[in-house]
């Protein structure tokens, strides 16, 4: 199993977090990451200044979010996660944390590792 990390970032002025996605060819410009790439799993991490926790996306979902470059689609070199604790302003950030919840977890004293296991063994 191969798995990703990428720590998102709080931005002022927008809700969720912002994650950096992209990698570098050798010298030249930036891409997202592919399909083809060999990861499994693309964990990001977020946090705030009393709660942590991870969102675990598999190859596939990101796929089909159109996220991850494929032979028809570009992908994407940065995206925006919305934790359970983030209050969403609109309609789009809304739909967009509804699925992205479906592979997040929060880590404290009362995580639940069934969870957690499950996350990391569906790819």
């Amino acid at each position: 199993m191969h798995v990703l990390s990428r720590n998102a970032k709080i931005t002022p002025k927008k809700a969720g977090q912002f994650v950096t996605f992209w990698k570098r060819q050798k010298n030249g410009p930036i891409e997202p990451f592919s399909g083809n790439d060999a990861i499994d799993f693309y964990v990001v991490n977020v946090r705030t200044e009393n709660k942590f926790g991870q969102f675990v996306f598999p190859k596939s979902v990101l796929i089909k979010k159109g996220i991850l470059a494929t032979e028809n689609k570009e992908g994407k070199r940065a995206f925006r996660v919305y934790p359970h604790w983030g209050m969403v302003k609109s309609k789009q950030a809304e739909k967009t944390q509804k699925w992205q919840l479906n592979y997040f977890y929060e880590i404290s004293s009362l995580t639940n590792l069934q969870k957690v296991n499950q996350l990391y063994t569906k790819p």
